[in-house]
């Protein structure tokens, strides 16, 4: 009885160390940065979420992406606890649910499509993490790093100018309204909206004629320069003289139009300088953040194995 309980004793105690030593070489270190593993379970996780994503072109390509940006993730995530920059649970939380409203899905359902997929839910909230962490570390660090020249910035806008961004209107919109669960169709406003331009004499009489229509509003806009509009907008009005109306566009409840109620030539880049600012200082900073992170890659103790 003693010999069958030793050997019953020795039998598990020989079967957990198998396990153990099975379940070491399942998740074996793939690399390490600064001394902290990335496991080879992590890497396949990762090149599952890859897949899942369809980026890389075979395994053996999402294989190396997913170590790649695992590295790189690192990095990001030591360097912010050097900055004394801190990601909370929180805050992976509230990103895991934009990513799940993007998608037009709960939360758990993104979860299941994760699973289903093979992917543990912590390998993209460890992305997640790392990417919140590199955003307030580019805000904080990065960011005032990035010069800008004003005088190449207006050169840029006024070199966008064409002929028809010169001109500055005030302008009253006129709209055709399609009641929510209504059976009013799109061509009977679009129908309407052609006859109420037919008889447009001037924006003194907008709000007259739009009480023959029923669900017709009009809308003070006030003054807008054209660069402020869309260009196929702003090129048509280019066209208007004051007391013009635009053709009626087709919009998100109904059927639009702009009628010119004044109209002047007026030379303005404020609009544009902003947005070639934001299109500049977005391209800079993400070439300030590509050399930080380039740099903290070239200094880290880095060993693949």
């Amino acid at each position: 009885m003693r010999v069958h309980q030793a050997a019953t004793r020795f039998l598990a105690i020989f079967l957990l160390l198998l396990a153990v030593a099975t379940s070491a070489r399942a998740d074996s270190i793939a690399a390490t940065v600064n001394d902290q593993a990335i496991t080879t379970t992590q890497v396949s996780q990762r090149a599952r979420l890859l897949s899942l994503e369809r980026k890389g072109g075979s395994d053996n390509e999402r294989m190396r992406m997913a170590r790649d940006e695992l590295i790189d993730e690192q990095l990001k995530i030591q360097e912010a606890a050097r900055l004394g920059i801190s990601v909370s649970n929180a805050d992976v939380d509230q990103a895991y649910l934009n990513i799940a409203r993007s998608l037009n899905i709960s939360t758990d359902n993104l979860s299941n499509v994760l699973q289903q997929s093979g992917v543990a839910v912590s390998t993209l909230r460890d992305r997640l993490k790392a990417q919140i962490a590199w955003q307030r570390i580019t805000q904080a660090v990065i960011a005032s790093r990035v010069q800008f020249s004003e005088v190449e910035l207006e050169q840029q806008a006024a070199a966008k100018l064409t002929d028809a961004d010169n001109y500055d209107y005030v302008l009253k919109e006129i709209r055709f309204i399609i009641p929510r669960n209504s059976n009013v169709t799109q061509s009977r406003r679009m129908a309407d909206a052609n006859k109420y331009r037919q008889s447009f004499q001037g924006c003194d009489s907008a709000v007259q004629l739009s009480l023959s229509y029923t669900d017709a509003a009009v809308v003070d806009v006030g003054r807008r320069h054209a660069t402020q509009l869309p260009d196929e907008m702003a090129n048509e009005l280019a066209t208007l003289s004051v007391g013009g109306i635009t053709k009626p566009r087709v919009v998100e409840n109904g059927v639009s139009m702009l009628a010119v109620c004044d109209k002047t030539e007026a030379r303005d880049l404020t609009f544009v300088t902003g947005e070639v600012r934001q299109e500049v200082g977005t391209e800079q900073l993400q070439a300030a953040a590509d050399a930080y992170l380039k740099d903290l890659r070239d200094k880290a103790n880095i060993i693949l194995r």
